[in-house]
């Protein structure tokens, strides 16, 4: 199916983009993408995260989050276990 024969407004307006078809200018924009990475992972780009700074960051907010889990459910049982103890002992 051509962009042409659908209506829609991304094809209609009078941006460059419309002169060109969608599959080229998203493989440009892959294209693109890609060299962006790769200047990542060579460290000539400062703005982007390469793959191992990225799985990292991945790991850690995932040990993050586990933490975060483990400590709502200590502060939990310390006040169930407090209550418990002490019955007068108001929350």
């Amino acid at each position: 199916m051509s962009c042409a024969s659908v209506l829609c407004g991304w094809c209609s307006s009078r941006s460059g983009r419309s002169r060109m078809s969608p599959r080229t200018w998203a493989s440009k924009e892959s294209l693109r993408h890609w060299v962006r990475q790769a200047e990542a992972e060579g460290g000539q780009r400062r703005d982007l995260l390469s793959s191992d700074e990225r799985e990292e960051l991945k790991r850690l907010r995932k040990e993050n989050f586990e933490l975060r889990r483990a400590n709502a459910i200590l502060k939990d049982a310390s006040v169930y276990f407090a209550t418990e103890l002490d019955p007068t002992r108001r929350q």
